[in-house]
C-alpha cells in the first residue's frame, strides 16, 4: 500500500490507504500501460462513492486502466486472476495452444489429484475433450467465486466485500447486481483485438488498411477551395482557381514466400490467408517464391520453376516495401556457407546471408514475419538461423500485435 494525499489546508493535511499497488504491477505483466497516476485515479473513485458493488469495482477500474481495446481482453484475465483466483489463458476456447499453456498443465495436475480425471488422462482423452472440461471447469469457478484471499465477495481476508476477515477495507455488497463482470469476462469478448492474439481473416484487414504511402500523381484536377479563397482575396476579388494533383496510395510492395519444406506445412492456412488480404489491400503487389532462404534467384511461380534473378530484384526503386514471410528455420550452412543450398541447381559461391544483407541495405522498408509464436523463438528448432536472421532484418510473428508492428515499419516515415 502507499499513501496519497488527497486534501491539503494551511495547517493539516489528510491522507488516505491507496489500494490495489499489486493489481496495477499484475497489469503491466499482463501487458497493460498503467500509471501510479491511474492507480491514483481509481482510488479517488472509491472517495466519491463510485464503488457499491463487484459491477461497479469492475466498470470503474476498467474505464480507469484500460485505454485501447487491444489491451481490454488482458485487463479481464488480470481482474479474474487477481479477485477471483482464476488464470484465465490468453487463448481461445478450441485452440490448441492451451494445451500448451501453464495454466491448463496446472489444472490438469490438480483434476489428477483429486481424482476428478484418470491419471492417464492425457492418452485415455482426445485433446478436444480436455480442452472442454478446461473451460467447463473455469466456467463453473467464476460463477463460484464467493470468499478467497483476493476475491470480492462474501467471507475471505479481502479488504472488500463483507462478513470477511480483513480489518480494514471498503464494504462491496455480497452479490452483484447482475454479475455482469463474471458474465463479460466468461465471455472472452475483446480476445480477438489482443496484440498476441492469432490473425485472422477479420482482424488481418483492418490491420493492413493503416499502412499508406500517400503521394500526390496524375493531372491537376483537384480544386483546393482553401487555397482558392485565399489567393482570390489576395487578388482583391480577381477569382484565382488552385487545382492540386490527386493524393493516392502509391505504395509498392514485394511479398516473398517461403513455400517449401516440412516445416512451413502448419502455416499453409496462415500463408493463404496473409497472400489473399495482402493483395485484396495493394494494388501494386508483387509476389515470389523461394525455399527456406534467398539465394542467387528466387521464383515467380509457386512451384519454383520460373526463376527470377534476386540482382533483379536489387533494381527496383529502393522505396519498395519488402516483406519476407518464412520460418526462417534451416541447417546454419544452408545461411552461412557458399554453396548451402539444398538444391544442386541453386548452389553458387555466395552464401545466402550475403543476399539477404543486401535486400536489407537496398529496401530501408522490410520486414521478415514469422509464423512462429515470438514466444516460441528462442527454443524453436532451427532457431540459430532464425536469429542469425533477426539480427539483419526486423522480424515480427503472425500475432495481431505483430502485423501492427510490421505496418508501422513499412509505413512512411518509419
Amino acid at each position: 500500500m502507499i499513501l496519497t494525499k488527497t486534501d491539503m489546508s494551511a495547517n493539516t493535511t489528510t491522507y488516505s490507504t491507496a489500494l490495489f499497488t499489486d493489481f496495477l504491477y499484475l497489469l503491466r505483466s499482463y501487458g497493460v500501460p498503467v500509471s501510479p497516476k491511474d492507480l491514483l485515479d481509481l482510488n479517488r473513485g472509491f472517495d466519491l462513492g463510485l464503488v457499491n458493488s463487484l459491477d461497479d469495482l469492475f466498470v470503474l477500474a476498467k474505464l480507469t486502466f484500460v485505454r485501447r481495446k487491444e489491451h481490454l481482453d488482458a485487463f479481464e484475465r488480470a481482474f479474474s486472476l487477481y479477485f477471483f483466483g482464476i488464470d484465465i489463458p490468453a487463448v481461445a476456447e478450441g485452440d490448441l495452444d492451451l494445451l500448451r499453456t501453464k495454466a491448463f498443465k496446472d489444472w490438469l495436475a490438480q483434476q489428477i489429484a483429486d481424482g476428478k480425471l484418470p491419471e492417464r488422462a492425457v492418452y485415455t482423452m482426445s485433446a478436444d475433450e480436455l480442452m472442454q472440461k478446461f473451460w467447463d471447469t473455469l466456467r463453473e469457478q467464476m460463477e463460484a467465486h464467493e470468499g478467497g484471499s483476493k476475491w470480492v465477495g462474501q467471507g475471505g481476508n479481502s479488504p472488500f466485500g463483507h462478513s470477511g476477515n480483513a480489518e480494514r477495507g471498503i464494504r462491496v455488497e455480497g452479490e452483484s447486481r447482475n454479475r455482469s463482470a463474471i458474465g463479460v469476462i466468461a465471455d472472452r469478448r475483446y480476445l480477438s483485438y489482443a496484440d498476441d492474439t492469432k490473425v485472422r481473416a477479420e482482424n488481418i484487414r483492418q490491420a493492413l488498411e493503416s499502412m499508406k504511402h500517400m503521394k500526390n500523381v496524375g493531372p491537376y484536377a483537384e480544386l483546393n477551395l482553401d487555397e482558392t479563397i485565399r489567393r482570390t482575396a489576395q487578388n482583391g476579388g480577381e477569382i484565382d482557381l488552385v487545382f492540386e494533383r490527386e493524393e493516392r496510395d502509391r505504395m509498392s510492395l514485394v511479398l516473398l514466400i517461403d513455400n517449401g519444406g516440412y516445416s512451413m506445412d502448419p502455416f499453409i492456412q496462415l500463408t493463404r490467408l496473409l497472400f489473399k488480404k495482402m493483395h485484396e489491400r495493394f494494388e501494386d503487389m508483387s509476389t515470389l517464391y523461394f525455399h527456406n532462404t534467398v539465394y542467387q534467384h528466387v521464383y515467380v511461380d509457386f512451384r519454383r520453376t520460373k526463376k527470377f534473378a534476386t540482382e533483379q530484384l536489387l533494381q527496383r526503386n529502393p522505396d519498395t516495401r519488402i516483406v519476407i514471410f518464412g520460418d526462417a528455420t534451416m541447417a546454419p550452412e544452408e545461411l552461412d556457407s557458399p554453396h548451402g543450398s539444398l538444391y544442386h541447381y541453386a548452389r553458387e559461391a555466395r552464401p545466402s546471408a550475403y543476399w539477404l544483407q543486401r535486400i536489407a541495405e537496398r529496401f530501408k522498408h522490410t520486414v521478415w514475419l514469422n509464423p512462429i509464436q515470438k514466444n516460441y523463438w528462442p527454443n524453436a528448432y532451427g532457431g540459430y538461423t532464425l536469429n542469425r536472421i533477426r539480427k539483419i532484418f526486423s522480424m515480427e510473428d503472425m500475432t495481431l500485435g505483430g502485423i501492427k508492428r510490421m505496418v508501422e515499419r513499412l509505413s512512411e516515415g518509419r
